[in-house]
């Protein structure tokens, strides 16, 4: 068997949720954007332990700007027979050759700088990226797209909606320059239904909301991640607001499970959230994190609490892929937690080891 980064657990766990799924797979070609991040490293890992357990003989092509840099990230990946690396950019790539039964678009991941700093760029990468990968998709004769849109298409979160639905029709502000990303996955799921009314092409939309687990980068904007680094630096973990925020978190093994499962038994043109609907505030999830940490630390909150001041929410009501499709969120966050410490203490071994 070939080398692998993540658990055996957690590859069992996404196996399990999802065998009989593969079988529209067997001796198929799979088509991955954004394959060399956090999404994308999850779903090639548990794609090849699908493929070896299983027997599939399926090959995946992941599209890169860098292929070299991804060989030196992830030589375990790169290398397999099975992946297939092709180099170019989301919104003007080559067309690999010959038909691919399934592709999933997983690039342009939450860039809160990129946003911030870039608005227009943000919003021509993700519109243009969906549109060449689905004029792709319909190239090669794809029989299921996926699309992992995000939970930014809702715009903020009412203070009174503890759970947010995929039928609430609210939306980013368009006069709010940082609502860039979320505009920009409002329109990615539009052309993803033109597609699928024009050429029959089987669309999923996975609306993702934060998550946790091996891979996540830990130096970015996820509040859980920048929690973790501060664990494992030995440092007291740091809260930059006030705590009240509140937010969830599903683990990445579930979290690709999930994925699969709407990439083969959703349906096509109805979204999904993607995510726990275990609601924590901020300050919950950093004494989480510190319980979890190898020797006692403390939380530091920056700001004190504004009494009476209307809660801040992004928690998706996760009831639809529930109802329909079956899936759970399996693996509690304090497990998810442990996982992921585990998880880079061990790489951090290697690494020095290596």
């Amino acid at each position: 068997m070939p080398p692998f980064s993540l658990a055996p657990q957690d590859l069992d766990h996404v196996l399990e949720r999802t065998r009989d799924g593969w079988e529209g797979l067997r001796a198929g070609r799979l088509f991955i954007t954004g394959g060399t991040g956090f999404f994308g490293m999850w779903l090639l890992e548990s794609f090849l332990w699908a493929n070896d357990r299983l027997a599939l003989g399926a090959q995946a092509t992941v599209l890169s700007r860098n292929p070299a840099a991804f060989l030196n990230r992830a030589p375990h990946l790169a290398a397999n027979r099975a992946i297939e690396m092709a180099a170019g950019d989301v919104g003007s790539f080559q067309f690999p050759e010959g038909d691919f039964s399934h592709v999933i678009h997983a690039a342009t991941e939450a860039s809160a700088q990129l946003n911030e700093q870039s608005p227009a760029r943000m919003l021509e990468t993700i519109i243009a990226g969906t549109q060449r990968t689905l004029d792709f998709a319909v190239a090669s004769r794809t029989q299921k797209f996926l699309l992992t849109s995000s939970g930014a298409v809702y715009g903020k979160q009412p203070a009174e909606m503890t759970h947010v639905a995929e039928d609430f029709t609210g939306a980013p502000d368009p006069q709010n320059t940082t609502a860039a990303y979320g505009e920009g996955k409002r329109v990615a799921e539009l052309l993803c239904g033109i597609a699928a009314r024009q050429f029959g092409l089987e669309t999923k939309i996975a609306r993702c909301f934060a998550f946790v687990g091996p891979y996540l980068p830990l130096d970015l904007h996820f509040a859980v991640g920048n929690f973790l680094r501060d664990v494992l630096r030995g440092s007291s973990i740091a809260v930059g607001g006030d705590g009240t925020p509140f937010r969830s978190y599903l683990y990445a093994a579930d979290l690709a499970a999930w994925l699969w499962t709407i990439l083969f038994q959703g349906q096509s043109g109805r979204p999904y959230n993607v995510g726990s609907d275990e609601s924590l505030s901020i300050l919950e999830i950093a004494q989480a994190t510190a319980r979890e940490a190898p020797q006692p630390t403390d939380v530091r909150v920056a700001q004190p609490a504004r009494p009476g001041a209307p809660a801040s929410r992004y928690v998706p009501s996760v009831d639809r892929a529930r109802r329909e499709l079956g899936l759970e969120v399996a693996i509690p966050f304090d497990e998810a937690l442990r996982r992921t410490l585990a998880w880079h203490q061990t790489t951090s071994t290697a690494r020095l080891a290596g």
